[in-house]
């Protein structure tokens, strides 16, 4: 099975896509999807056609997505907001099934605690991924947010072999 990992960002999404073989991950691609400066609509275009590029070329089996955090900064909240729209539409209209985590679900799946340090979490997708060389911070996260849909994927599959 291949995931997908989304992080989304307006000016940079990142995104991972990983092979699941059993109880092993491997690294398959990760990048960035940027967009320029400029008018909101043509950036999330821009972002959106960049994404469904991605799926088209790895044909993943399921995305992942994390979550966005409220801050401060109310209008940076709602365009990241958009920006998730958007790395959930495209996976959306691949007909991919995908998973929603929290950043602290990510950190917690991955490093052990929810509160963890992106070194951390940079750390743990190399011990992982052994090899992998990111595209970007943004990369990262995005192994990261499809290491934890993995995860998540497999523990139901525990689950239910348990209760059958």
């Amino acid at each position: 099975m291949k995931i997908i990992g989304i992080d989304p960002g307006l000016r940079n999404m990142g995104w991972g896509v990983i092979a699941v073989e059993g109880p092993r991950l491997r690294h398959l691609d990760n990048g960035i999807v940027h967009s320029e400066a400029g008018d909101l609509g043509p950036r999330l275009a821009a972002l959106y056609r960049g994404l469904c590029a991605v799926i088209v070329r790895h044909a993943p089996d399921a995305a992942a997505v994390e979550q966005t955090f409220v801050n401060k900064d109310a209008l940076g909240t709602l365009k990241l907001g958009q920006a998730r729209g958007i790395a959930l539409l495209a996976p959306a209209e691949a007909g991919l099934e995908i998973g929603e985590y929290a950043p602290n679900a990510v950190k917690k799946a991955v490093v052990g605690v929810g509160h963890a340090a992106k070194e951390q979490i940079q750390h743990m997708v190399r011990f992982m991924l052994p090899g992998v060389e990111f595209a970007g911070p943004d990369a990262a996260d995005a192994l990261a947010v499809a290491i934890c849909h993995a995860h998540h994927l497999q523990g139901r599959a525990l689950r239910i072999k348990a209760s059958a």
